[in-house]
């Protein structure tokens, strides 16, 4: 199939009423898809394997995939400004439990007072109980088991009481 074919394809499609065809041989594959109603057809074609590849004549114009910005995406956030933060007073690795078989020290939905133990923080193969410092109850874990933590890194969402 040369171009003086694909034009009259294309022409073809474009008198039609079809919106998509497409045309498969040996060494040429063509895909003409009609986008809109009104609006010439756009046609893209792959040849399977040719020995040379010749250039397409500014007849036939093969229009190239126009971007559209997608809409941004906007979740609803939980409000947290009632919220308060525990956050970790050292460098080190968190943990939820003394131990792994031990029960964690607190959940989501668990109360805690001043002074209760919400995790560990292991600091040059030191174990350092971290405090609740506010009573309340625990909204949200912002850390996960057995991984590092920063100074001064957010661990524990806490809801006032």
């Amino acid at each position: 199939m040369d171009t003086k074919d694909i034009q009259q394809l294309i022409d073809f499609i474009s008198q039609s009423g079809l919106d998509e065809v497409n045309i498969e041989t040996s060494d040429l594959k063509i895909s003409v898809k009609r986008y809109g109603s009104g609006t010439p057809a756009a046609a893209s074609a792959q040849i399977a394997a040719p020995a040379v590849a010749t250039p397409m004549p500014a007849a036939v114009q093969i229009p190239q995939p126009v971007a559209v910005p997608a809409a941004p995406v906007t979740v609803p956030k939980a409000d947290t400004s009632n919220y308060i933060t525990i956050k970790s007073p050292m460098i080190g690795t968190f943990y939820r439990s003394a131990t792994p078989d031990s029960p964690l020290f607190v959940e989501v939905g668990d109360s805690v007072s001043e002074g209760k133990v919400v995790c560990i923080i292991e600091a040059m193969k030191l174990f350092n109980e971290i405090e609740s410092e506010v009573s309340g109850r625990i909204v949200k874990v912002l850390v996960e088991n057995a991984t590092p933590v920063e100074y001064d890194q957010p661990l524990f969402l806490v809801e006032p009481i």
